[in-house]
């Protein structure tokens, strides 16, 4: 079976092009629909790499990255409220077994949605929320500065730094609750769809039988690192979906340059080791964004006038473009991407 032809990706095509795609504009506009996330349960992406013995698909990164692509460049918004639940379901294939037995089903099968809070351990060693240990449990302090999906996730996978320098991460509910309180939604440039607030954690008290990870710091950073240096599916993504807005005298060179990174970036994810090319893969990701970057202003200046509207295709991409340059950012990548702007 190609990757094409997988049943998950036929389903992302068809989810794609009957919804997501003919309300993008008015979704970024407005805010993800429960519409929209009650389609993706029923479609079994939520599944997409959970184990089959809990009722997944266990399907292998080609796959993966196709569907990626496929709702990003349909409807950003909405595929980035769904791709935060991926991270939640990996941590819970290698996580704790109580905690495991009680979402990984449920989550596999889509019934239970989760967001992520965890991007602010990558400001180590600064520790916006803290853990320690109280009445045999973890009580958490501090602020998550981004949490996506308030209102449409049922759980999330809240993470901080203990007193010993450990990354350690647990589940609740994804909503207000003793110690837990939301922001308002953000308004933002781009994505302000994806209800994305900030958490203030005041004694957020959970048990013990919550927690899926406790590991060391530094081996969580080493484990993180490939995640922030690699391409993201979503920018080429949302660059053919820009394209596809252009003639192809256009956008025949443009996507020639876009397959050119894809393919190599790709290969380096399936063929090489976790931790080897790191230097590589981060200057592929730069490239990425070059194309994404090129993609989007021709599909602007092409339109001309008319892509300044806010029912504009082009804009919206551009400006989800936009976003994608900061989505999952580093202190590493965020000098490597300004030092190749300033050469």
């Amino acid at each position: 079976m190609t990757t094409s032809s997988h049943p998950l990706v036929a389903r992302a095509r068809q989810l794609a092009d009957r919804l997501l795609a003919p309300n993008a504009e008015t979704v970024d506009r407005t805010e993800v629909p429960a519409g929209h996330i009650a389609a993706v349960r029923r479609s079994g992406l939520l599944g997409l790499g959970a184990p089959e013995a809990y009722g997944g698909a266990a399907a292998p990164a080609p796959v993966a990255r196709q569907v990626a692509e496929i709702l990003a460049g349909a409807c950003c918004s909405t595929w980035f409220v769904q791709t935060q639940h991926h991270t939640p379901v990996a941590a819970l294939v290698k996580g704790a077994p109580a905690v495991r037995e009680r979402l990984l089903g449920p989550m596999a099968r889509g019934e239970l949605l989760s967001g992520v809070a965890y991007a602010h351990l990558r400001a180590f060693p600064r520790t916006p929320v803290r853990v320690v240990r109280e009445r045999g449990g973890w009580r958490f302090d501090g602020t998550v500065p981004w949490y996506t999906g308030w209102g449409l996730n049922d759980v999330m996978l809240l993470a901080g730094v203990t007193d010993a320098g450990e990354a350690l991460f647990a589940f609740t509910e994804a909503r207000e609750q003793p110690g837990l309180r939301a922001s308002p939604p953000m308004r933002l440039v781009a994505l302000t769809a994806a209800r994305t607030v900030a958490l203030e954690l005041d004694g957020l008290w959970l048990p013990e039988e919550a927690v899926a990870l406790r590991t060391p710091y530094e081996r969580w950073a080493a484990e993180d690192r490939p995640k922030t240096v690699t391409a993201s599916p979503a920018v080429f993504g949302v660059a053919e979906a820009a394209l596809a807005l252009l003639d192809e005298g256009t956008a025949g060179p443009l996507r020639t340059r876009l397959a050119e990174v894809r393919d190599r970036a790709y290969a380096l994810a399936d063929e090489a080791a976790p931790h080897a090319h790191l230097d590589e893969r981060l200057a592929l990701r730069l490239r990425s964004f070059e194309v994404l970057g090129a993609a989007t202003t021709a599909a602007v200046v092409a339109g001309g006038g008319r892509a300044t509207a806010l029912t504009s295709t082009a804009q919206r991409l551009a400006r989800e473009g936009m976003f994608l340059l900061v989505q999952g950012q580093t202190a590493e990548s965020r000098r490597a991407h300004l030092a190749a702007l300033a050469s």
